[in-house]
């Protein structure tokens, strides 16, 4: 089953600057590559800090009369930034980063959690390799229903839990999977569910399946007779 991570959407070919780039070269960059962050790095790839559009705002900011309205929005730490002419003044330090081998899943909670656009990607060595952001996070969404219900059916049904071909019927539409049909135990319909729900590309899943035996009341009923008649227990004659 399709598991994307963050080595399968980031970007590879990393426009970077260093400590000493000057402000007008950042713009520069921003400008000739149609981006709007650039990671920081040291003499050694490893990256040190971020500097965004907003980092560049801040400075023009900066740029402004004394005493003008602007600046008294700033934090005293923000005012020195604003100050900043090269990278290494202006950036945001320091730079939280992700892994290659980290699902989408885990880059999206820690954008989130750290309200963050982008996260660069570094190796075992703390080396940049990456850069991912969040519009790449929802590539697997472009997934075409074709193929989401193509591995539903065959990965999911038959490969995995050994289903009967014609025991559920799968429709996707625009990413949601709308299931029916009848499994054999009650006990496999959240399973169905679950694992539907977490492939790549699946916005939702809708089913209505049925069942012909309810194992899940069986196990409970089991459950309490082993509670009173244990494995270590005595049956009284």
């Amino acid at each position: 089953m399709q598991h994307r991570t963050v080595q399968d959407v980031m970007t590879r070919d990393v426009v970077v600057a260093h400590r000493e780039t000057a402000f007008k070269e950042i713009a520069g960059l921003f400008h000739r590559n149609d981006i709007t962050a650039v990671p920081v790095v040291d003499d050694r790839d490893h990256p040190v800090g971020i500097v965004s559009e907003a980092d560049l705002i801040r400075k023009e900011a900066g740029l402004l009369e004394e005493g003008h309205p602007v600046l008294r929005w700033l934090h005293p730490h923000e005012h020195h930034r604003a100050e900043g002419e090269i990278a290494e003044e202006m950036m945001t330090s320091p730079v939280v980063t992700a892994r290659a081998d980290w699902t989408l899943v885990e880059a999206a909670r820690v954008m989130h959690r750290k309200k963050l656009k982008r996260l660069p990607v570094i190796d075992e060595e703390g080396r940049l390799t990456g850069i991912v952001s969040r519009s790449d996070l929802l590539q697997p969404f472009l997934r075409d229903d074709a193929s989401i219900r193509k591995e539903i059916t065959h990965d999911v049904l038959l490969d995995t839990l050994w289903l009967p071909a014609d025991a559920v019927h799968v429709t996707v539409d625009d990413g949601i999977v709308a299931l029916t049909g009848t499994v054999e135990r009650k006990s496999l319909i959240p399973i169905i569910e679950g694992m539907c729900r977490s492939l790549d590309g699946v916005v939702a899943v809708r089913q209505t399946l049925g069942f012909e035996f309810d194992d899940t009341h069986v196990d409970a009923a089991q459950s309490s007779m082993h509670g009173v008649i244990g494995p270590h227990s005595t049956p009284h004659h």
